[in-house]
């Protein structure tokens, strides 16, 4: 079928909120959901880490959107898969065995949004001409912003509302996944219309076609570690967040844990509303920032001192658990420091992975690079939990404070062209 004139405002904002949903319920509702169920933290962390594999190996099943049928029908099929499995959350939750059976449920929506990601980041590129791609590229991130401040702020606080009502936490996030579940239902349905047919989108290669594809790919994927600087790259790209990835299983654990337990005692409802929704806006207030900043002075000027910017404000955490406030607005304004940044210095991380990625392949090898950021995540975070319970929360973020020490090490050791990332600097 042919292309047919589509208004991208049509489908552009709702795929890309369809494609946050999933990665923060996953990474971020996860976390949370257990916490209120009464699963230690040293489990929270390790199970719920594991579930960045699929960003992780995410570039390897890449080629199979491309031989296997249009990305249009990847986008609607996964979209309904996801809707499935968090209906299926919300069926287990109340039973016996939840622990193990919403696990699977999250592994299946993780592959499944993984998956999602390729299909639309893919059909974006299709369906609008270049000069339309860098127009709506503010609006995508735009939009999957909004699906992270909904997801950790409108959904969190709706499950702190719901327990409030009907006295039960399981009873809360089981009305909670069936919401999101008939949101994603209506969402596939919508986009199974809405979404533009491109010319381009073919229903997959041929026999020959497909050997050459593959081919192909592992020898983007080859040339990707011959580079003679590969091994400050991967040092960089999984250690630029070794804090944050052991903080940011711990953060909302500690807001939620009573007083005698080291922590703040905040209701689901106040997470919601603190870390969810005042925190998230300063940390994408941050990423906004932190681009303005690399376009005015090249990121080889901002590097440092947006990295000192992500890592200082870390001692928000042990201040917090030195001094247990009470107030909601003291907690978020906290919260609001510390993401906002997280999000500065984040920015030059992801000029960092496109600096790296630059060169003839560099869709694959920034794909490549976002599998390493995402390692960098899951294998820190799977020991977080267990530490913590071993030291308790103020040693734990004092440790977070020394675990900086390889971030700086491996940003002393990245090499920056001069005025890379700044507006109006000549590509070398």
């Amino acid at each position: 079928m042919t292309d047919r004139p589509t208004n991208p405002w049509q489908w552009i904002p709702t795929l890309y909120f369809a494609q946050g949903i999933p990665y923060v319920v996953v990474m971020t509702l996860s976390v949370i959901l257990y916490k209120n169920l009464g699963i230690s933290n040293t489990d929270i962390a390790l199970y719920t880490s594991w579930l960045y594999l699929p960003w992780v190996i995410k570039p390897l099943w890449s080629p199979l959107v491309e031989l296997f049928g249009t990305k249009r029908v990847w986008i609607v099929a996964l979209q309904f898969a996801v809707g499935a499995s968090l209906a299926c959350v919300a069926l287990t939750i109340p039973g016996s065995g939840f622990f193990k059976a919403t696990l699977a449920m999250f592994w299946l929506m993780a592959f499944a949004s993984a998956s999602h990601d390729i299909a639309a980041d893919g059909f974006y590129m299709l369906a609008l001409p270049q000069h339309g791609q860098a127009a709506f590229v503010g609006v995508r991130s735009t939009f999957y912003r909004l699906a992270n401040i909904g997801g950790q702020g409108g959904l969190v606080y709706l499950a702190g509302a719901l327990q409030e009502r009907t006295g039960s936490m399981q009873a809360a996030w089981t009305l909670v996944f069936y919401v999101v579940a008939a949101m994603f239902a209506l969402i596939a349905l919508y986009h199974a219309i809405a979404l533009p047919r491109p010319a381009a989108d073919t229903r997959g290669l041929g026999s020959a076609e497909a050997g050459v594809l593959v081919r192909e790919f592992f020898r983007v994927f080859a040339a990707f570690f011959r580079r003679p600087d590969i091994a400050v790259v991967l040092g960089y790209l999984l250690l630029y967040r070794f804090p944050e990835a052991q903080l940011l299983k711990l953060a909302t654990p500690f807001l939620l844990d009573p007083i005698e337990s080291g922590g703040l005692a905040l209701t689901t409802a106040q997470v919601g509303i603190a870390y969810g929704t005042v925190g998230l806006s300063a940390l994408t207030l941050g990423g906004l920032l932190g681009g303005w900043v690399i376009a005015r002075v090249g990121l080889k000027r901002a590097l440092w001192p947006m990295i000192l910017v992500m890592h200082i404000p870390n001692l928000v955490f042990v201040l917090l658990a030195l001094t247990h406030p009470t107030s909601l607005t003291l907690v978020s304004t906290a919260l609001a420091v510390e993401q906002f940044g997280y999000g500065l210095g984040f920015t030059a991380y992801l000029m960092v992975m496109i600096l790296v990625a630059d060169g003839p392949h560099k869709t694959a090898h920034y794909a490549i690079c976002t599998g390493f950021m995402a390692l960098g995540m899951m294998l820190p975070g799977m020991w977080s939990g267990w530490l913590q319970q071993q030291l308790g929360y103020l040693p734990f973020f004092i440790w977070v404070l020394v675990a900086t020490l390889p971030s700086f090490a491996m940003t002393a050791l990245i090499r920056i062209p001069a005025d890379f990332g700044k507006k109006g600097a000549v590509p070398a």
